[in-house]
């Protein structure tokens, strides 16, 4: 079982999750019954990803109390108005089938709509009504999180951005740490194009490990949330099988040799302007 980070709302998050990005809507319950069989309490998913309906159906069939998940979903882009953001989860909440989300974040910022403070105004008063536990973004960049956390007061618990060896945004973690906001990373894997990379397959062949354990081991020691895909059993377990090893320093100094200014892979926030 991974061991929980602390949130500054006084909850607590596992450090390793299953994400079901670019899951099919049509296999999503049986990808997540099987990494909940696995030992995964950790699920997270998205309107956008049009797939929550799967997610809710293995947590009604999991055989695993409620209480011991844990089920993250993220607002769609073109729902940011507060009316549209109350519409929109409650439609979360119903394919879901739950009575209180552990986490809900902004999917993203879409600074070209300039909607994103009135979305985190309307998350902050889904909290006080207990529908939500903890409260978060996705994507947003420094000046998009000083601008929520000044208009009302509330930081985020978590900021969800894509992070990986070769995309290391160590110039965003200070400041994170400083105001105590967890770093959740997705595409952990670089969308698979690290699987391959020579000097990640010989620090994983010197722990008899995997790319893909070697990287999530990574994630795990560099004090990060990690949430790998994958819609294979075997895969699934695997990913999850990342607790019985340890990167020494070499390791970690050769791996954080890798990260370049040209890694992204996914869009820009500060660009992105996709409505979903």
């Amino acid at each position: 079982m991974p061991e929980q980070i602390p949130l500054n709302d006084g909850s607590a998050i596992p450090r390793l999750g299953l994400g079901v990005w670019q899951v099919d809507p049509a296999i999503t319950a049986q990808v997540v019954s099987w990494g909940i069989q696995t030992g995964y309490r950790l699920i997270d998913t998205a309107e956008g990803y049009q797939n929550e309906e799967g997610v809710g159906q293995a947590i009604r069939t999991a055989g695993v109390a409620r209480s011991e998940l844990f089920i993250t979903s993220k607002l769609r882009n073109g729902a940011h108005q507060r009316d549209a953001a109350l519409r929109a989860f409650d439609e979360t909440m119903n394919k879901l089938g739950i009575e209180q989300i552990d986490l809900f974040l902004i999917h993203w910022p879409v600074p070209s709509q300039d909607k994103y403070v009135e979305a985190w105004k309307t998350l902050i008063e889904l909290r006080q009504s207990g529908r939500i536990k903890s409260i978060g973004v996705s994507n947003f960049n420094r000046n998009h999180l000083e601008r929520i956390i000044g208009e009302t007061g509330v930081t985020p618990v978590v900021n969800q951005i894509e992070l990986h060896p070769r995309f290391q945004q160590r110039d965003v973690r200070e400041f994170h740490i400083k105001h105590d906001i967890r770093i959740e990373s997705w595409s952990p894997l670089g969308s698979g194009r690290l699987l391959s990379d020579p000097a990640l397959e010989k620090i994983a062949g010197k722990h008899r490990k995997s790319v893909a354990q070697t990287i999530i081991r990574w994630h795990l020691q560099e004090g990060l949330i990690v949430i790998p895909k994958s819609v294979h059993q075997d895969r699934i377990a695997t990913n999850f099988d990342v607790f019985d090893f340890e990167l020494d320093a070499e390791d970690l100094e050769l791996i954080r040799g890798m990260d370049s200014s040209g890694g992204r892979t996914g869009a820009n926030p500060a660009t992105a302007a996709f409505l979903f």
